[in-house]
């Protein structure tokens, strides 16, 4: 009897510790991120999320962020075995998410089911976009696309129309001139590379991609770096930009513009609780109040579009939400238009590192000569 209470007792103090904060429980203080999302929209929501908390249940919650690229933050997630020096994993690759539900490496989300039911479980055709994990292990938070950023006069003074699909990407004069990310550090990139090579087969994506290796000037360290370089003048346009990343240089008052080819792989940027982490109330209070109206207009000020159809990206004359729409060509919602998605994550899951490998070989060890 003695040992069955005793094990009953633990089992109640688990169940309290993984209750939501919606139990009427106050959120831990601390909340630390892991994430490849740039701190110009990591910045924004933290730091309001800590004013909500604040309002909220008056807890001074100090929010901070582990800057990794997705490939990066899933190696660390796995060698951190249960123990988390990170509470949230957010952005990338949904088939990253998937490896990590399956290892036992995230918690289920136990959100509100209001809060979940307001995000469709897709977008897309003709393969459908998972918004969310039907298991429960990770959501959606924002929707963006990943496309191409071009410095108009550079181009203009080169002789190259403004790019408006992948292709444009191959002309001659762009020799040198094109910025990317290698899909090893950057999973913008690497989901990208899965478009071309879905849309043209292995043999021709694969000597596509080495024709932009050709026309390429610099691998950035980051995705960040490569509207960055663009929006300076040093490169001419960039392949496989996620749309907010441009927009902050935008912001920053370059001439930079940006583009989303009709077969853009459109992210909902992941988000997932850690398993094992030291603050589970925290973690799930961040993810829901990221899903929140506030959450959502916060994002949508940094040029990322909402990820249900209850919310459009609006704002007064002038204000940043303004800009977004006019920088992404009116756009307000995914959810205003028919979204082409030819990008299978099932088989970008399945063949993840083996591109890498690829690309390794057929592209990294050989760019020299590929530009020659």
């Amino acid at each position: 009897m003695i040992r069955h209470s005793r094990i009953f007792g633990v089992l109640l103090v688990t169940a309290a510790a993984w209750a939501g904060p919606a139990a009427g429980q106050a959120i831990e203080n601390e909340l630390v991120l892991i994430t490849p999302v740039a701190r110009t929209l990591t910045d924004p929501i933290l730091a309001d999320f800590a004013k909500y908390a604040k309002e909220r249940w008056n807890v001074d919650v100090k929010t901070s962020s582990i800057a990794a690229g997705t490939p990066v933050a899933y190696g660390r997630i796995v060698e951190w075995k249960g123990r988390p020096d990170a509470d949230i994993f957010w952005g990338g690759e949904s088939a990253l998410y998937d490896k990590l539900a399956e290892q036992g490496l995230l918690a289920k989300l136990d959100l509100p089911k209001a809060v979940m039911d307001a995000i469709p479980p897709t977008i897309g055709k003709p393969k459908p976009i998972a918004l969310k994990d039907p298991k429960g292990f990770w959501t959606g938070t924002v929707l963006e696309p990943y496309g191409l950023v071009y410095h108009p006069k550079l181009l203009a003074k080169l002789g190259v129309p403004e790019p408006k699909d992948w292709d444009d990407l191959l002309h001659p004069r762009l020799k040198g001139q094109v910025a990317q990310c290698a899909p090893t550090r950057s999973s913008s990139s690497h989901a990208t590379y899965e478009v071309i090579l879905q849309r043209d087969g292995d043999a021709k994506g694969w000597a596509w991609l080495k024709r932009l290796a050709g026309n390429t000037g610099i691998f950035t360290a980051r995705s960040r770096d490569v509207p960055s370089v663009v929006a300076r003048g040093e490169f001419a346009a960039g392949f496989a930009v996620p749309s907010y990343m441009a927009f902050e240089d935008r912001l920053a008052g370059y001439e930079v513009k940006f583009v989303a080819p009709k077969t853009a792989w459109v992210t909902p940027e992941p988000m997932a609780v850690i398993a094992g982490t030291r603050r589970p109330r925290a973690a799930r209070a961040f993810v829901e109040y990221v899903l929140s109206e506030r959450g959502q207009r916060v994002a949508m000020e940094r040029g990322v579009f909402p990820i249900t159809p209850k919310y459009r990206v609006q704002g007064k004359p002038g204000s940043h939400a303004e800009m977004a729409v006019e920088f992404t060509g009116g756009l307000r919602s995914y959810f205003d238009v028919d979204v082409t998605n030819i990008y299978d994550d099932e088989l970008a899951q399945k063949r993840y590192e083996a591109v890498n490998q690829q690309y390794r070989k057929e592209i990294e060890a050989v760019a020299d000569q590929l530009k020659k």
